[in-house]
């Protein structure tokens, strides 16, 4: 068995910091002589309904400490969701509804097995609400951890007072709402991105005036997204979900700029691509293992010759999916709505459907569809392929 501090400095592996220093061998230590796993905590608000490779930067290192027998303890903050984590921001969050979030929680939980045992012995998933919904007098007893001039050494909440921006105080509770957690939980070890360091530290304060053991923090760099510039996120729309079809997953990892490959490769810990690879290579690689990890061995090459079909050889797919026109959207007994069909086949707006048109985004059997032509004869489309886009097709058949 490896001795604590070897663990540790292979638990540290690709990490960017873990505060205090040496606090996570003695932590280690502790945990072998009691004969006890460690708590390792992570805590993730359910803003948006889908987890993405930024998200599983953190979900793998907590793997790692699980693959080790530790119990990781998945906070799914339905409660602090409400308050919306002000980090990285240069204003308030939106609002989400109560439904929104337990509905994005039930997600975030599942789609987190993509990366995590399901192992009751080696994870244990908790919703904050069950402790944060509190009595005022708790809630009081809270906010009297930290002084507002404490909270407002945070990065984004200083630029924001500098630039007279708005700051609510329930924005300003989020920190002590998280640490709390900790407290609720006896987190052992707490991991997050850089950009929760304030938040992971003010939650060993929280401990210590609860009388609760310090956690260590450990915190993991930030993904950037398929730009190769700025933080992954759904918002951004540089991101990819992990449960997004494989070839959609192939052909975003496609479009990475070579520079950010070698951050991918480190942060999502997938082995490195042959060293005779070129960027196109091992960008193929990468792609491939992504796929693969998400899908199953073998559907990062099944997306590859799907991609090459398409973006390569410019071939129509083979498996592209009927799209029924109904008889009574033909009018003048052959002419039918281009715009309601593209809309309807491929879930888009009417005003989409009219954009792709005009900006020449849409082909029927690989001919470009002029882009004032708003309809079509009934006898040139039977059977043929629409296509909206590089890698959306459906053929077009009487319903």
């Amino acid at each position: 068995m490896a001795q604590p501090d070897q663990t540790a400095r292979d638990l540290l592996r690709n990490a960017h910091q873990s505060l205090p220093e040496g606090g996570l061998a003695a932590k280690l230590t502790h945990a072998r002589e009691k004969g006890r796993p460690l708590r390792v905590k992570l805590g993730l608000d359910p803003t948006a309904p889908d987890i993405h490779l930024g998200h599983t930067v953190v979900l793998q290192k907590l793997r790692e400490f699980q693959d080790l027998g530790h119990k990781v303890v998945l906070i799914v903050g339905d409660y602090t969701a409400r308050v919306g984590d002000p980090s990285g921001r240069s204003s308030t969050r939106p609002v989400l509804t109560g439904a929104e979030i337990d509905a994005n929680a039930e997600t975030y939980k599942r789609q987190s097995f993509t990366v995590l045992r399901d192992d009751p012995e080696l994870l244990e998933v908790r919703r904050n609400g069950e402790w944060l919904d509190m009595p005022a007098e708790k809630l009081f007893a809270l906010a009297r951890v930290a002084t507002v001039a404490q909270i407002l050494e945070r990065d984004d909440f200083a630029k924001r007072f500098a630039a007279q921006q708005p700051i609510s105080v329930l924005e300003m509770l989020y920190p002590l709402l998280q640490g709390y957690d900790s407290v609720a939980i006896e987190s052992d070890v707490e991991l997050g991105g850089t950009d929760q360091t304030f938040n992971l530290l003010l939650g060993r304060d929280v401990q210590r005036v609860y009388g609760v053991a310090e956690q260590v923090i450990l915190t993991m760099p930030i993904l950037p997204g398929i730009d190769g510039v700025d933080k992954m996120s759904k918002s951004l729309g540089n991101h990819i979900g992990v449960t997004e079809a494989p070839e959609e997953q192939f052909g975003k990892t496609m479009r990475l700029p070579d520079e950010a490959m070698d951050v991918w490769f480190e942060l999502l810990a997938i082995p490195p691509a042959p060293a005779d690879a070129g960027p196109r290579d091992r960008k193929r690689w990468l792609a491939r293992a992504i796929v693969d990890r998400f899908h199953g061995d073998g559907a990062g090459a099944e997306a590859e010759a799907r991609f090459d079909q398409l973006f390569v050889a410019h071939e129509i797919p083979d498996d592209v999916e009927d799209f029924p026109v109904p008889a009574d959207w033909i009018q003048d007994g052959n002419t039918v709505p281009l715009p309601k069909i593209i809309a309807t086949a491929f879930g888009r707006s009417s005003s989409d459907a009219r954009r792709l048109l005009a900006q020449g985004g849409v082909k029927v059997d690989g001919v470009t569809l002029p882009a004032d032509r708003l309809d079509a004869d009934w006898a040139d489309l039977a059977g043929q392929v629409l296509q909206v886009g590089k890698r959306h097709f459906r053929r077009l058949v009487a319903g």
